[in-house]
């Protein structure tokens, strides 16, 4: 069943969301993060065992067995050179998880481990012991445990399978023990600099001076439109105490630039608050083309050499909707573009064509952005 919600009903419901007032100061925390502070991606290639016959063909994934040698060679076990074993068990697995700011060695973070091979399925295996490396090189995790896969996939004898979710993938909490610590720059002094989310003047200018109000003059400075480089306490817990204090303070983020975003693809658009539109007139209609096929049938008459032939009856029909045309206003606001396009009934395909057309003739006084 196909549930069809009307255009008008969608733009109210849009215009309810984006027209609402600012909700005023905002936490320095929700918009700037400490340089220096943020995660650092780690990899690893493993061996996932104990598998119920879902792993690697290993004639297909020849590298499989190559890793099992070399793990077994390592605990003193030798296979021959000429025995290949045909195992169904083990699975080859690359292994993915994010080390977040100042981890500790002995603290645990949760691993993200994925078939690289032919593997039908991960449920019920174990991940045996795999470093994990940063981008450096450097080992800096260790990982193993017992899977948790969200999905589960059948087959039959005919070939035919039904899969829910992705059984191939799965995660360990906790499956990763932290090794080495990365460099703290937070605690050795100096300045302490703030990199807003969003490059934006106004908002790095509010920031300096909420600072600087609060905590003393020249305590702050803006060094660009990202970055805020704050005079901070050099003893590392009188500076934990200031940086709590600082991101918790508040000020008003300079407004946004007006801007039109257009997902062509799911037919999304996103208006925002101070987008206007220059005196213009715009029309909408829509064309429909039915052609429709029929076969009749041509009898000859009686007593003569003529055959009976089916022939085909075509019919055209070509029906113009009514164009309604509306007049944008000088200045027109976010709330009469809506009710404008609620009036003429445009889907979201004709809004992003009329959108398109009002940036073209300079009417749209805001960026557009298809993506």
């Amino acid at each position: 069943m196909t549930i069809r919600i009307p255009v008008r009903v969608l733009c109210a419901a849009f215009l309810a969301l984006v027209v609402q007032p600012a909700t005023g100061a905002e936490r320095i925390k929700d918009l700037a993060s400490v340089e220096g502070v943020r995660s650092n991606p780690l990899i690893g290639y493993g061996l996932v065992v104990g598998l119920d016959g879902t792993g690697d063909q290993t004639t297909q994934a020849p590298f499989t067995l190559q890793s099992l040698r070399a793990m077994l060679s390592q605990l003193g076990v030798v296979i021959p050179p000429n025995v290949n074993p045909q195992l169904r068990n083990i699975a080859a697995v690359a292994i993915h998880a994010d080390l977040p700011p100042f981890a500790k060695p002995g603290q645990k973070i949760d691993i993200t481990v994925s078939s690289i091979g032919n593997a039908d399925s991960l449920r019920g295996g174990s991940l045996l012991m795999t470093p994990l490396r940063g981008a450096d090189g450097q080992v800096y995790a260790m990982a193993q445990g017992n899977m948790v896969v969200g999905g589960v996939g059948a087959s039959g004898n005919d070939g035919s399978s039904v899969s829910v979710n992705i059984p191939s993938a799965g995660r360990i909490p906790g499956g990763a023990t932290v090794e080495r610590a990365l460099p703290n720059t937070v605690s050795e002094g100096g300045d302490i600099r703030l990199d807003l989310h969003t490059a934006d003047f106004t908002t790095a200018n509010r920031l300096v001076q909420s600072i600087n109000a609060a905590l003393g003059a020249d305590v702050a400075r803006a060094l660009d439109a990202v970055t805020v480089a704050v005079r901070a306490p050099g003893e590392p817990g009188r500076r934990v105490a200031f940086m709590a204090e600082l991101e918790n303070m508040r000020i008003d983020p300079g407004e946004r630039a007006a801007r039109v975003v257009v997902n062509a693809r799911t037919g999304t658009i996103v208006i925002g608050q101070h987008v206007q539109v220059s005196p213009a007139a715009v029309t909408h209609g829509s064309l429909s083309v039915t052609i429709q096929e029929d076969f009749g049938v041509s009898q000859p008459a009686p007593f003569s050499d003529g055959q009976t032939v089916v022939v085909p009856d075509s019919r055209i029909e070509i029906a113009q909707e009514g164009s309604n045309m509306f007049l944008f206003e000088p200045g027109a606001t976010l709330e009469d573009i809506v009710r404008a396009v609620n009036r003429v009934g445009a889907a979201p395909s004709d809004l992003i064509a009329i959108l398109e057309a009002l940036k073209q003739v300079g009417a749209l006084r805001a960026e557009l952005v298809v993506i």
